[in-house]
């Protein structure tokens, strides 16, 4: 019998389908979680094996002793896992720990946590990258931005996200920067004029991608975050075949293997020098777990399948299957916000596309800022009706 150790089952509030497929399959899936178990939602308490309440996930010698408890009850770990950002690094530690190696070890976290070493990893693939350098001091970053020309973006060298990001615009934006600049390493990149496009893909034991897929954006979500945007994007039926390509170079250049990825790269809006001709794809950063949110969820409405599923079956037997005849579609998701006037009511977009919406709810605050006070999803039979679809949800008033 298998053991899987899964790290937070209950958050995010998604995550529990991962260890239901893996139940399915035949696994001993043990929760680790700082939530008592009989607080537990009764579908997150019914995809477990056994469970381990820890007071707090922060708290690494207790998740230690909890591995450890698991091992003596149940024997040898043979996966331990989260598909969370957050937990990248705890998960690795354990794994280095407890010798499982069917995921990332210690070693491997510079490479997958740090946005300045991952510069190489994508030099390896071929991808080309932003003229970047890590700045302590005003004086080095004003002569970056003397190289490159404002504006410059700068961002915490390892975080998640698009939180403490910032672009500056000039001087003077420089300045007041590094007046109130955290004292964490940040990173400072040259400004790309693109559209944010992804890679997202299930790979294998081998470093071969088993299902891909993607999703585009027509900005940034640096500028979501900031300035308070609504947020937009879609999953896409089929990936572009030159991100495909650059997305499996990618993979083998960062030797990731058994887990699901999400790396993000530009489109060029226009001709930029020192970057390429519009069109071209840019490496931003990769992820070494799945996209966040719902993004899961669209990927299973535009794909019809069940990635988590799909998941657990890469666990068990390294391979997946898959219904050559499924139809594909465009999900997108769209997410207003309470400060913005709408031409068109939630009454009105629930009615007018009652037909493609496939889930609305109100978003916690800790995701707000990043993907908007309420959402909607829509799955779309073409790029045609999804840009109307968006049109429509986030058209102002006036």
């Amino acid at each position: 019998m298998t053991n899987f150790v899964f790290i937070s089952p209950h958050f995010p509030t998604n995550y529990w389908q991962f260890c239901r497929a893996l139940k399915d399959t035949g696994v001993n899936v043990l929760g680790i979680a700082d939530m008592p178990y009989d607080q537990l939602p009764a579908h997150v308490q019914g995809a477990l094996t056994d469970y381990y309440h820890v007071p707090s996930l922060e708290d690494g010698d207790a998740v230690l002793k909890a591995v450890g408890w698991f091992t003596h009850r149940w024997g040898k770990i043979d996966w331990l896992e989260s598909n969370n950002e957050y937990w990248l690094e705890q998960d690795a530690w354990l794994r280095t720990m407890f010798h499982i190696t069917t995921g990332p070890q210690m070693e491997q976290m510079e490479l997958y946590k740090r946005k300045s070493a991952m510069k190489e990893g994508y030099r390896r693939a071929g991808v080309p990258v932003a003229k970047w350098r890590l700045a302590d001091t005003l004086a080095q970053a004003q002569a970056f931005a003397e190289q490159v020309g404002y504006p410059i973006v700068a961002k915490p060298d390892t975080g998640v996200g698009a939180s403490n990001m910032y672009r500056i615009q000039d001087e003077n934006d420089l300045r007041a920067f590094f007046a109130k600049k955290p004292l964490i390493p940040y990173i400072l990149e040259q400004y790309v004029n693109g559209g944010i496009c992804s890679y997202d893909a299930l790979i294998d034991s081998q470093g071969n991608p088993l299902y891909e897929t993607g999703n585009l954006t027509s900005g940034s979500l640096m500028d979501v975050v900031n300035h308070q945007l609504d947020s937009v994007f879609m999953i896409v039926p089929e990936v572009a075949e030159d991100l495909r390509e650059i997305g499996r170079r990618t993979v083998k250049a960062f030797n990731v293997k058994s887990r699901l990825v999400h790396f993000e790269f530009f489109r060029l809006h226009e001709d930029q020098d020192g970057l390429g001709k519009k069109g071209d794809i840019i490496a931003l950063e990769v992820n070494m777990r799945p996209s966040g949110g719902v993004t899961p969820d669209m990927i299973n409405y535009a794909g019809s399948i069940d990635i988590y599923r799909l998941w657990a079956d890469m666990v068990m037997h390294d391979r997946i299957w898959l219904d050559p005849d499924r139809q594909k579609y465009y999900c997108v998701f769209v997410g207003r916000r309470d400060n913005h006037a709408y031409r068109h009511s939630h009454y009105d977009v629930m009615n007018e596309y009652r037909h493609r919406i496939v889930m609305q709810e109100r978003l916690p605050q800790a995701l707000s800022g990043a993907m908007g006070n309420d959402l909607y999803l829509a799955r779309c039979i073409n790029k045609e009706e999804a840009d109307e679809f968006v049109r429509y949800v986030c058209q102002p008033i006036g």
